[in-house]
């Protein structure tokens, strides 16, 4: 499943070619699985695959077919982690000093469990990297992947913002059924899904109520930012005083996935079916709020 190949464009864009446009955009960052050429780790294929969210844009695919656009990283997260902020790097992971003409390395909490920008830890205690790389390296993946994906969502989540007046986004994610060392709630159960708006701050309550309420309508558990509050990305774009509304959502792998072979597993088609009807609804709930004219 991951194996170096030819380089590939950093993302690919949906967009709804029946349903009239509506202001809604999903971003998936972690379901890429393409690695450039040469890579190389001291990870296993299956150690690889627990860092990936399978499926994820197929889940979601039924929101394209209500009007939303759909954009999904073609490159693995193992390369370079489209929801970290660019200077979250943990200095163990470069050879030498980086350039303070990029700037200077601001590392996380995110960087302190092995998972930055540029992942340091597969899984708990397992190196991904047998050395640490480059800056030149470092900055390539940025500029030839990591940038690209940000510009086009910035873009897209624009262009609606500009001709509706206002957006809304969710950013799409699926977590493991069971945290490890590495995930912030080890030990804890985990509902079936988490919706994080950075505690209230990165959309309308109305929106993230209106999600909560139609997950929890087709029988899912659902929290709110716990574990997850949402990462960079909802950070970058959340900013609701302004029109700009961003969800993350983080789907349990139970759910639908045979999470120790990687394949889908018998409830595949049930979420996906019912992933449609929330996007649906969403639909919905938007065009009450467009203008006439405007969705075409």
């Amino acid at each position: 499943m991951l194996t170096p190949r030819p380089a590939a464009p950093a993302f690919r864009l949906s967009l709804p070619e029946e349903a009239p446009t509506i202001p809604l955009v999903l971003d998936s960052p972690h379901s890429g699985t393409a690695l450039p050429p040469g890579f190389e780790t001291l990870a296993t294929r299956d150690q690889q695959l627990t860092a990936w969210d399978a499926f994820i844009p197929d889940l979601w695919r039924g929101a394209v077919d209500a009007g939303a656009s759909l954009i999904e990283a073609n490159f693995a997260r193992i390369v370079i982690d489209p929801n970290r902020a660019v200077d979250d790097i943990d200095p163990d992971v470069v050879d030498g000093a980086w350039p303070l003409a990029w700037g200077k390395l601001a590392p996380t909490r995110y960087s302190a469990r092995g998972m930055g920008l540029i992942r340091k830890l597969i899984l708990p205690g397992l190196p991904l990297y047998a050395s640490p790389l480059t800056p030149q390296e470092i900055h390539h993946r940025i500029d030839a992947l990591y940038t690209p994906y940000h510009c086009a969502l910035a873009e897209r989540l624009d262009a609606l913002h500009a001709r509706f007046g206002a957006v809304w986004h969710i950013d799409a994610h699926s977590m493991k059924s069971q945290a490890n060392a590495m995930n912030i709630d080890l030990g804890e159960a985990r509902p079936d899904m988490v919706l994080g708006d950075l505690d209230g701050s990165s959309a309308a309550p109305e929106f993230t109520a209106l999600v909560e309420r139609e997950l929890r309508a087709c029988g899912y558990s659902v929290a709110r930012n716990q574990p997850y509050k949402g990462g960079d990305i909802v950070r970058r774009h959340g900013d609701p005083a302004r029109g700009r509304h961003s969800l993350q959502i983080e789907i349990n792998r139970a759910l639908y996935l045979d999470e120790a072979r990687f394949e889908p597993s018998p409830g595949f088609n049930e979420l996906q079916r019912n992933l449609t009807r929330v996007a649906q609804a969403i639909a919905t709930d938007l065009r009450a709020r467009i203008q006439p004219g405007q969705s075409r």
